[in-house]
């Protein structure tokens, strides 16, 4: 026979409630005491919507003998009937049940009010094994006392409380009963959470509140120098630039940000800020809400739209959400693009100050490199210049250019710098030096947005090997590669070699490529055993799709040495004389000598000395 369908009571296990709400719901032991002053500051704002003239308090109480910490509040309190139906029961909030009703009779009595979810009282069992809640009905009635203990009775019956409001009181547990003995945690966790909070706090009957209440950026017309020194208390240190934000529609966003003079370590920080709702603190380093972009900002922002999780510590990521975030980018935008016109210079040493921060992330972000275009400056040849004032200075020379209106010339290595500055001194273009590999990437980038305007630009390496550079920028001619026999001869440095006529104080020039040197650098490493293989994995990946183009030497046809070496055999002594100028000029440059240019060397200063010995006792017999 088929076993009947029986209907069973759902069974709640308190004390395994209690314990996910430590180990799962709550990150912080402290939370209690926030969600103890959230369930005071809401009886004090109920009491506030039919008493205009009251303005409430929260008083919190320390008793270090008894082991007790207690909540005390004069706002609304509890009905007997209220007691049963809202303490008692897991998930079922009184607050919670008003801001529905609210929301379906549209009203806006709610909208002060913080809880939602009817589970913050029962945090409390996370510092207490009893807890006892006196209240008293404002407008008469009779008290009610609720006590309750980790299992799953409560206890019930009158109270002697003759005052309207609500009493908390936590028996604490041996392991929790520093927060009744000393004031500093329970000051710091007061601060933590509810310092905005428009309801003042007292400890232990002082006539000083405990949170602060006021901030500047709350004012009804702020004003920008407070907000400023109220920063810089709140975080301890200088703003470099405060961001007043005040926005009703599509979303409610009220606070201040504020570029921060710590500079982030690299543009993939993510950026974080403190986060209210109804002045109630829900993460002192919220995420996800700033531009990725931004890393740079911290600050303060009250969101009354926004929906807190169910541990109030984060904010539900829904479609306000949404609309918040990208609000704020908006007003960032704004901000930066005002200052770019009314301020250049405050923006300029901003910028500075981020520089890397902002030219990483401006990479994917068209509408901040826009804004970097005409503020962000780049080292040249000719100093810092902005990518705007490159691109002015840098028309191509219509003789040797036919495809484009203008040549941006760069040099990414850092040890060619003082190299290429001097070979464009007197050149009307500039040599932009892109030392990091994403400003070289940025330049890229700036040059692609401004063809997409009509412009033709090409974007050139300062090298002999590049069009247009041997005789727009070196005034060199008749460059060609050199023959095949001294391509091989001086091949042990790695280099290419050309050949050139140019000034002629000057027999070679030598120019490197980053990448190739990095490359073989890391291939000595490698044959030495020094490279991890996780490491080496790494840079087989980075250069799995790129051979790096090689170090380039120009040998100058108008220096005597030069020309008198190329006339003769690369069997001559005077070809080992070139081979060390060579090594030489590209050692100068930075390039590294490994052992085979070491024995290199050693044979053509042997070769020389042994050329010179037979010439001097030729001498000698004659």
């Amino acid at each position: 026979m088929p076993v009947p369908t029986r209907r069973i009571p759902f069974q709640v296990d308190i004390a395994g409630i209690i314990e996910l709400m430590g180990s799962s719901l709550y990150s912080r032991s402290d939370t209690p005491i926030r969600e103890l002053i959230q369930n005071a500051h809401d009886g004090i704002q109920r009491r506030r919507q039919i008493d205009l003239d009251y303005r409430g308090r929260i008083d919190i109480e320390q008793d270090a003998a008894g082991g007790v910490l207690r909540f005390h509040d004069d706002g609304i309190g509890l009905s007997p009937e209220e007691a049963e139906k809202y303490l008692g029961t897991l998930g079922i909030g009184i607050t919670g049940m008003i801001k529905k009703r609210a929301r379906d009779e549209h009203s806006r009595d709610a909208e002060m009010l913080i809880g939602q979810f009817g589970i913050g009282l029962f945090s409390a069992f996370m510092l207490a094994d009893r807890l006892v809640v006196e209240s008293l009905r404002l407008g008469g009635g009779e008290a009610v006392r609720w006590e309750a203990g980790p299992g799953t009775e409560i206890e019930l019956g009158p109270s002697a409380r003759a005052t309207p409001g609500t009493t908390v009181t936590l028996h604490l547990k041996d392991e929790s009963r520093f927060l009744a003995e000393r004031a500093e945690p329970l000051e710091a966790a007061i601060r933590q959470y509810a310092d905005f909070l428009p309801t003042p706090i007292y400890l232990n009957g002082a006539t000083a509140r405990t949170n602060v209440i006021h901030a500047a950026w709350f004012d009804p017309t702020p004003d920008r120098e407070a907000i400023e020194l109220a920063l810089e208390s709140q975080f301890n240190e200088t703003p470099l630039d405060v961001i007043p934000l005040r926005v009703e529609r599509p979303v409610t966003i009220q606070g201040a940000l504020y570029v921060t003079p710590q500079r982030t370590p690299g543009f993939t920080d993510t950026p974080a800020v403190a986060v209210t709702v109804h002045r109630m603190v829900i993460s002192r380093k919220l995420q996800g809400l700033l531009p990725e972009w931004a890393p740079f900002l911290r600050g303060v922002v009250e969101l009354t739209d926004c929906s807190p999780t169910a541990s109030r510590e984060d904010l539900v990521r829904d479609r306000t959400f949404e609309q918040v975030r990208a609000k704020l980018e908006e007003l960032l935008y704004e901000h930066f693009e005002r200052l770019a016109d009314d301020e250049p210079i405050r923006l300029a040493s901003l910028i500075a100050w981020h520089r890397y921060t902002l030219a990483g992330a401006a990479l994917e972000h068209p509408r901040l490199r826009s804004l970097l275009r005409r503020t962000y400056r780049f080292a040249t040849s000719q100093g810092p210049l902005s990518f705007d004032e490159i691109l002015e200075r840098s028309s191509a020379d219509p003789l040797v250019e036919t495809d484009a209106g203008r040549v941006v010339w760069y040099n990414p290595d850092r040890r060619q710098e003082a190299w290429a500055n001097s070979l464009f001194v007197g050149h009307a273009a500039p040599c932009v030096h892109t030392l990091r590999s994403f400003e070289e990437s940025l330049l890229a980038a700036l040059v692609d947005d401004a063809e997409k305007s009509g412009l033709v630009i090409a974007m050139r390496v300062a090298s002999p090997g590049t069009d247009g550079f041997a005789a727009t920028v070196l005034g060199m001619r008749d460059l060609d590669e050199a023959p095949p026999a001294w391509q091989e001869f001086l091949g042990a440095s790695g280099a290419k070699v050309f050949c050139g006529s140019y000034d002629a104080s000057m027999p070679v020039m030598a120019f490197l490529n980053e990448r190739r040197e990095l490359l073989r650098t890391f291939d000595q490493l490698k044959q030495q055993g020094s490279i991890p293989p996780g490491f080496q994995r790494l840079i087989d990946a980075h250069f799995r799709d790129e051979i790096p183009a090689a170090n380039e030497v120009v040998l100058n046809r108008n220096h005597p040495l030069v020309a008198r070496a190329l006339a003769e055999s690369t069997a001559h002594p005077l070809a080992s004389v070139l081979r060390l100028v060579v090594l030489g000029a590209l050692t100068r440059a930075g390039m590294s000598v490994d052992r085979a240019l070491h024995e290199t060397q050693e044979e053509d200063l042997q070769w020389i000395a042994e050329a010179l010995w037979t010439r001097r006792r030729s001498s000698d017999s004659v």
